[in-house]
């Protein structure tokens, strides 16, 4: 996805496109928050992409599809019989993956306090060591992560380190709910439309007013998704 890709003429929207562009080309730390249904990732890959690391890999990771005793090897990547199951051969984790890249943090708010711990040492010394190795391999990473919650109120519960978040909320950036946008909603509803019609070979469907009225009204409590 690119910037052309994020549909929108909303005041909210065009900042949002103007603020990203901006600093794409930042090796800093970027934070993304916003409800489900935004398209976090999307503005993620179009930061990317309009990079100087647009060359080179875009590596996504769900923290939160992950099982917890699987996260430490898919971000770090683990040597031939580091443990019980492992695949023969080298495994390479996403951060070695991305290395020269992007490496988008999806959902950080459910990645467990221990997997932090690790992370934040990453973060600060710039090296990746594989489970069953002790070797420090460095890696060029830009790291922009994303939640729909809200870290702050998570650090009070003690479910998320405030070290961490100073970490990765050196830029942060904000996407509005579609429900504050609604400038931007005549533009989806047009957009999918045409979409589908393309996908399933149909006739461009005529909506009433009324109808018309009542879906750029509605709320959309799922956002773009829904």
């Amino acid at each position: 996805y690119t910037f052309d890709d994020i549909i929108g003429k909303s005041a909210s929207t065009k900042n949002l496109k103007r603020q990203a562009k901006n600093i794409s080309d930042s090796p800093s730390t970027v934070l993304i928050q916003g409800e489900s249904g935004t398209g976090k990732e999307l503005i993620a890959q179009a930061i990317h992409n309009n990079s100087n690391r647009r060359n080179n890999n875009f590596v996504a990771i769900n923290c939160g599809a992950i099982p917890k005793n699987l996260i430490e090897s898919e971000l770090f990547g683990y040597e031939e019989g580091a443990f019980t199951g492992a695949k023969k051969g080298v495994h390479y984790g996403k951060f070695e993956l991305a290395s020269g890249g992007t490496l988008f943090l999806d959902e950080i708010g459910e990645m467990p306090l221990d997997m932090q711990v690790s992370l934040l040492r990453v973060l600060q010394e710039g090296c990746v060591s594989r489970l069953g190795s002790n070797k420090c391999i460095y890696v060029d990473v830009r790291i922009i992560a994303a939640t729909n919650k809200k870290l702050k109120d998570e650090i009070k519960k003690g479910n998320f380190r405030e070290d961490l978040y100073y970490r990765l909320n050196v830029i942060p950036i904000h996407i509005a709910p579609l429900r504050e946008r609604k400038d931007d909603i005549e533009l989806l509803i047009n957009y999918f439309l045409k979409e589908k019609v393309i996908k399933l070979g149909k006739p461009m469907p005529i909506i009433s007013k009324d109808l018309y009225n009542k879906l750029i009204n509605y709320s959309w409590p799922g956002n773009i998704r829904e």
